[in-house]
């Protein structure tokens, strides 16, 4: 039996919507009314929102749980919103609020996590803890083990994916090795599943909804607005509630064999070649600009540009580092060879080019018997 199991009046996987943001008592209040026969069991909205940035809408604070309450008493629907410190804390439980999370944010700081943990003490409420923004689970199950430690016995996870380190078709890279890790190591937890910020485009959610469930996750909490196209904040990841009534019944209509698994652990294992192809195209790009930086300060400090023991420093170390990553070393040393020689036919404007049918990788000629050409193409390297 999951942890938190109870909290789903309908059959699973558990359905947690609600718009990022509450921004008005109307908003709230007609939002919730229209999810309330689509399947929803937790109506989620973010009071206080931590922004990256000073300046945007943080949330509307403690007036916007009165509007919960209203929720609650107008629906039927549990209501759910996140807590970052003690006073968002005991401000939920004055007024009745069902369920708390921990954000991503909040989760990689064990201070403020201990600090909520040490507020609910003595109190059994649900609360759901999501991934920290790195890739470290250990630091997403030492949060969830501080709440246990505190007596909170319902506690659960939800899966929101990580921050990329440059350009992605995600906004948080889903990572899905982290949760099933997670799953391997604490079978008895709700495993929830967040495809509003892992997509950050509602184009993509559908296909991260379908994964989740394919991968037997428990649940999906999905960011729903009744117009999402002018929500204060993340419009481009929420749906309306008409748009959650289809998905869910895409999902709920799809058998989740080996097959369904297959194609989205496919389509998945795809985006990821676009998001590793996408950093491998930027450090060429940075590579070549400092490779441009150097033959720039060799020229101007007339430096000797024939460096044999660096290039045959590089070789060994190239090769070595492909053989501890199980990669051919005839490809990469071949692949640098082509980088090299890219990065040479940039430097017309610094330093000769390559002549035609040389190469850098076969090339071990004592300095004294290259052409002056072929010595100064090595000068960037």
């Amino acid at each position: 039996m999951k942890s938190v199991s109870n909290l789903s009046t309908h059959a699973q996987p558990l359905i947690i919507a609600g718009p990022c943001s509450a921004e008005t008592e109307e908003q709230v209040l007609a939002t919730a009314h229209q999810l309330k026969d689509a399947g929803v069991s937790i109506f989620r909205a973010g009071i206080w929102k931590p922004r990256t940035r000073p300046g945007s809408f943080e949330g509307v604070g403690t007036p916007g749980l009165a509007w919960l309450q209203r929720v609650q008493r107008e629906t039927g629907l549990r209501v759910a919103t996140e807590v970052a410190n003690t006073i968002h804390v005991q401000q939920c439980l004055q007024h009745g609020i069902d369920v708390l999370w921990i954000g991503a944010r909040t989760t990689a700081n064990p201070f403020a996590v201990q600090e909520i943990a040490d507020a609910l003490k003595g109190v059994d409420i649900p609360v759901l803890v999501k991934n920290p923004v790195n890739p470290d689970v250990q630091l997403w199950l030492g949060a969830i083990e501080r709440l246990e430690k505190a007596g909170i016995s319902q506690t659960g996870a939800i899966h929101r994916g990580i921050s990329p380190l440059g350009k992605s078709v995600y906004r948080n890279n889903p990572e899905w090795n982290m949760p099933m890790t997670l799953k391997e190591l604490r079978p008895d937890l709700m495993l929830i599943n967040d495809p509003s910020h892992i997509a950050g485009n509602r184009e993509l959610l559908a296909g991260i909804a379908e994964t989740a469930l394919a991968l037997h996750m428990d649940g999906l909490m999905i960011e729903t607005h009744i117009q999402p196209e002018v929500a204060w904040s993340d419009a481009a990841q929420q749906i309306s509630p008409q748009a959650l009534a289809e998905l869910l019944a895409k999902l709920s209509g799809r058998p989740l064999d080996a097959d369904t698994k297959s194609a989205a652990d496919l389509s998945d294992m795809r985006h990821s070649i676009d998001y590793i192809d996408e950093q491998l195209i930027d450090l060429l790009s940075y590579r070549m600009q400092v490779a441009a930086e150097i033959g720039q300060y060799k020229m101007q400090h007339g430096l000797p540009v024939f460096q044999e023991e660096r290039w045959t420093e590089l070789l060994e170390k190239h090769a070595s580092l492909a053989s501890s990553k199980n990669l051919n070393e005839e490809f990469i040393t071949q692949l640098f060879d082509r980088i090299h020689q890219e990065s040479v036919r940039r430097q017309h404007g610094v330093l000769p080019l390559i002549p035609a049918g040389y190469s850098l990788q076969a090339t071990t000629t004592a300095p004294e018997a290259l052409p002056a050409a072929q010595c100064q193409t090595r000068a960037i390297f």
